[in-house]
This record gives structure tokens, C-alpha cells and sequence, in this order.
């Protein structure tokens, strides 16, 4: 099945000042004192060591990361993830949402920053030195976020002159790295099912003296998420992909986290139904030898 007419590549670029700076003069000055014969280390600073406004741009940022890593699926080394047809209008909508929050995020700390420099000169002492701090406008600057987006091509392209043969070479090395790519994608989806699984099994089990692990709510608000995503995410139409998520919303659907911790009838009947699909798909398989583990090409086939 061509996916081409489903889905699109997507580039993140997201970033914000460092305010890191080395110090060469403190680097040499702990190099004598502890009578090195080389340079045996570096000494970085903070610039803004105090700066809450900062500190809450760069969680900021590491979030929008990790949001936009959970709504795509890896394609090239690059950077550039694969994003479904499915998800682009509320993936758009977040993105737009996200870019005014950064951008106000950003303005408030660039209207700040003489103020935060004041306080880095108390703060640091001796190791403040004004020069290292960039202007309004540069540091202004420093801080982007950008999408874009590319069309995905299932055949190479190349209008180049190199002749018949190697034009046929071109293409069939193309259209190989599409396949492994394609792969690899999806295996990266098999492999959050089976992250979640686990996890499930894992918190969900009870000993046979009774006792109960604890777990947060975020187990079950995880699962479900995943559940959503898997819809849009199964970009092959993978029939047993399909097949495992509907097991598992199946086995959740009307399950609170109250009815997990108070009724252990109903907490083991939850983890006998997730274990079920863990056993009812072979994920990884290595040598012939069914062996859940990481770091292996998933390879998955309904028992």
C-alpha cells in the first residue's frame, strides 16, 4: 500500500539560549592550583544562574520535544519524522497554540534580560564579565522554533545525467532505503505498544501473598493516549497492529485507576487481559528464538 497519499515529513526546529559561557581564565587558575602539567578541564559558568524566566523556556522547549516526538514516527537520522494525514489538523493546531506561548515566553525574557543581567553581576562576583553577554537583539535571536513540512516521495526523483544503468541503481537504492525506513517506522510504533504493555503488566501484577505495586494515575491516562495514537500512527494499515490496540482499549474501556487499587478481582483480571496481547503477538525475534528485548528489529506475527 502507498502511503505517499497519507502521510508527510515534518522538521522540528526548536531551540534557546544556552547562557553557558566557558571561562578559560578560571580554567587555568584551577589547572596551576591543582599542579596539572595539561589542561585537564574546562570550566563552564551560567551566565543567568538564577533565571527562573530561563530555566521555564528550556523545560518549555524539552516538552514540545518530547509532544512532538509522541505525535510523529522516526524516518531519517536527520531529524526529519514521519507525520500522518490523520494527524496533521490537530497536530498543526497544537503547533500554532505552542509557537504563540514561545513566542510570548520569549518576548517577556528579552524585556527582562537588563534586569537578569543586574542580578548575575550579584550573583556571580568575581566571575561576572559584562562583554560575555550578548545584546537585547542578538539574545532575542537565539531563541527559534520552526516547522516545516515535506512531501513524501515513494519513488526517486533524480534528474541527473549518469546514464541508464546507474539512473536503475538510483532508484532501486532509493526505493530500498524507503522500505527500511518504512520499517523502521513502524517498528518504532510496535515498540511503544510494547513499552506500554509491559509497563502495564509490570505495575498491574499481584504477588501471590497479595501484595499490590503502587502506580500513578498516568498509567492508565498513558494507555489510553497511546490508544488514540495508534489509530492515526498505524500508517500501513497494519491489521494486527490494529488488532493489539483494540485489544488493549478493550481491556481498559470503563477501568479507573480507583477500580485498579480497591478491587484486586478487577486489577488482575486487567493484567491477565494485557498479558494476554503481549502473548498473543511475537515482538521481537532473534535467531529463530522469540526473545522480548530491546535493540532488536521487531518482527511481528499473530500466534
Amino acid at each position: 500500500m502507498s502511503i505517499t497519499k497519507n502521510a508527510m515529513l515534518v522538521e522540528l526546529n526548536i531551540g534557546s539560549w544556552t547562557a553557558s559561557r566557558l571561562d578559560r581564565g578560571v580554567s587555568e587558575e584551577i589547572d596551576v592550583s591543582k599542579n596539572t602539567k595539561a589542561r585537564a578541564g574546562n570550566y563552564r559558568k551560567n551566565l543567568l544562574p538564577d533565571s527562573k524566566e530561563l530555566d521555564n523556556i528550556r523545560k518549555f522547549v524539552g516538552n514540545i520535544r518530547n509532544w512532538h516526538y509522541s505525535q510523529t514516527i522516526p524516518w531519517t537520522d536527520s531529524g526529519l519524522r514521519l507525520l500522518t494525514l490523520k494527524q496533521y489538523v490537530d497536530y498543526t493546531s497544537k503547533v500554532n497554540t505552542l509557537m504563540s506561548e514561545f513566542d510570548v515566553m520569549k518576548r517577556n525574557f528579552v524585556t527582562e534580560y537588563p534586569n537578569l543581567i543586574s542580578a548575575a553581576a550579584f550573583t556571580l562576583g568575581d566571575l561576572f564579565q559584562r562583554d560575555e553577554y550578548p545584546s537585547q537583539d542578538e539574545v532575542g535571536r537565539k531563541f527559534y522554533f520552526n516547522i516545516c513540512y515535506y512531501p513524501l516521495s515513494e519513488s526517486g526523483d533524480f534528474r541527473v545525467d549518469v546514464g541508464n544503468e546507474a539512473l536503475s541503481e538510483l532508484a532501486e537504492s532509493y526505493e530500498k532505503n524507503f522500505s527500511e525506513k518504512l520499517n523502521n517506522a513502524m517498528a518504532d510504533v510496535w515498540q511503544r505498544l510494547h513499552t506500554t504493555l509491559k509497563h502495564l503488566s509490570d505495575r498491574l501484577e499481584v504477588t501471590e501473598s497479595g501484595d499490590k505495586k503502587i502506580f500513578r494515575d498516568s498509567l492508565l491516562e498513558n494507555a489510553h493516549e497511546l490508544c488514540g495514537l495508534l489509530s492515526n500512527l498505524n500508517v500501513t494499515n497494519d491489521p494486527k497492529l490494529e488488532d493489539a490496540r483494540r485489544d488493549l482499549e478493550q481491556a481498559l474501556l470503563g477501568i479507573t485507576t480507583k477500580d485498579l487499587r480497591e478491587s484486586t478481582l478487577i486489577r488482575h483480571d486487567v493484567h491477565t487481559r494485557v498479558q494476554e496481547i503481549i502473548n498473543k503477538f511475537t515482538f521481537y525475534k532473534q535467531s529463530g528464538i522469540d526473545s522480548r528485548c530491546n535493540g532488536q528489529q521487531p518482527i511481528v506475527t499473530g500466534k
